[in-house]
Parts: C-alpha cells; structure tokens; sequence
C-alpha cells in the first residue's frame, strides 16, 4: 500500500536501493540541495525509471533522519 504524501526514490553510488520520504522533506533546504546535485547528474533522465539520488546509502539515512526530527 502507498504511503500518502510521499515519494519514492532510489538512492545509492553503485546498487540502488528504494526509499519512500514525505513529501514536506521538499520544502527542506538540505534536501533541495541533494536534489540540485541530482539534477547536476542525472537531469530529467534517471536510469531507474524514478527520481535517482547519487549520494551514499548512509548520508541519505543521515540526512533523512536529521530532517524527520526537525518536523
């Protein structure tokens, strides 16, 4: 079942690994920031078929568990 105000994304340098985040963690400048840099990467074109985050496995855990204290 889909979670409601979120997304799916794919994160990793070399294997992917999915992660559903809410939707309010696009309001958060940290994470508009890795967004950036994804699109510095990737562009519109993402080779798993859904939004690709080229950042370590760990900082992304890091960073999402900074943001889900914050809220």
């Amino acid at each position: 079942m889909a979670l409601k105000r979120a997304f799916g994304c794919y994160v990793g340098e070399s294997e992917k690994k999915r992660f559903v985040i809410p939707l309010s963690y696009l309001n958060n400048p940290l994470f508009q920031e890795l967004l950036c840099q994804t699109e510095e990467e990737f562009g519109f074109h993402h080779p798993m078929g859904g939004l690709t985050i080229p950042c370590s496995e760990e900082l992304f855990i890091d960073l999402t568990f900074h943001l889900s204290k914050t809220q």
